[in-house]
C-alpha cells in the first residue's frame, strides 16, 4: 500500500514538471507588458479625446482652464506665484495669460499701491466660460486618487516612476496636467472652427 503511494505521488511530481516545463514564461512576460502599453496607451487616448472635447465645447486647453482656476482662487496673486501653482515656468504662464486676454476672458491692471505689481482677475465672460467649463482630466483624476488608501496611492506613484524610468523620461520637465502637446498651444483654431460649422 505504501508502494502504491510513493508510486503515485512520483508520477504526480513528474507530470508536474512536465507542465510547469511547457509553460512558456517568455510569452507570459510579453503579454505583462503588452498590458502595461495597453494601459499607457488608454491613458494617451483618454487625455486626447479629453482635449479635442475641450477644444471644441469651449475653445480651451486643460492648462488655460488651470490658469482661469487658479487666477479665481487668488485673485491678489502675482504671475510668479500662479506659476508656481500651476508647476509651469513665469514664461509659459505668461504666455497663457497672454492668449486668455486676447479672448477677453482675464484682464490684467497695475497696482494704485505698487505700479511694478500686475493685478490679474476674471472678466465677466471668463468667469462664465470657467463656469461651464467640463471638469478636467486630472481634477477628475485627482478626486478618485485621494479615496484609495495611502499604500495604494504610494504603490501607484512608485510605478509610475518606474515606468517613467523605464522610458528613459524621468529628466522630462511636465507639469501635473494631463495634456498633449506644449502647455502653451491654445485651442482657438478648433473651436473656431466648431463654430464655423455649427453656424453653417
Amino acid at each position: 500500500m505504501i508502494l502504491i503511494f510513493a508510486l503515485r505521488e512520483q508520477v504526480l511530481k513528474r507530470i508536474l514538471r512536465l507542465s510547469y516545463s511547457k509553460i512558456n514564461f517568455t510569452n507570459i512576460a510579453v503579454n505583462k507588458a503588452e498590458e502595461v502599453l495597453i494601459a499607457l496607451r488608454r491613458v494617451i487616448r483618454a487625455t486626447d479625446i479629453h482635449s479635442r472635447y475641450l477644444a471644441k465645447t469651449i475653445g480651451l486647453t486643460a492648462p488655460q482652464i488651470l490658469l482661469l482656476q487658479t487666477i479665481e482662487a487668488n485673485q491678489d496673486a502675482k504671475i510668479s506665484e500662479m506659476a508656481e501653482q500651476m508647476s509651469v515656468s513665469q514664461s509659459t504662464a505668461t504666455n497663457i495669460l497672454a492668449r486668455l486676454e486676447s479672448r477677453g476672458l482675464v484682464c490684467r491692471q497695475r497696482s494704485t499701491d505698487d505700479k511694478r505689481k500686475v493685478h490679474v482677475s476674471l472678466t465677466e465672460e471668463g468667469q462664465r466660460i470657467l463656469a461651464n467649463a467640463p471638469i478636467p482630466l486630472q481634477d477628475r483624476f485627482t478626486v478618485q486618487f485621494e479615496q484609495l488608501e495611502e499604500w495604494e496611492q504610494s504603490m501607484i506613484i512608485s510605478a509610475f516612476q518606474r515606468v517613467a524610468s523605464m522610458m528613459n523620461a524621468t529628466d522630462i520637465d511636465a507639469s501635473p496636467l494631463l495634456h498633449l502637446g506644449s502647455i502653451e498651444e491654445a485651442a482657438d483654431k478648433d473651436h473656431t472652427k466648431n463654430q464655423s460649422k455649427t453656424g453653417s
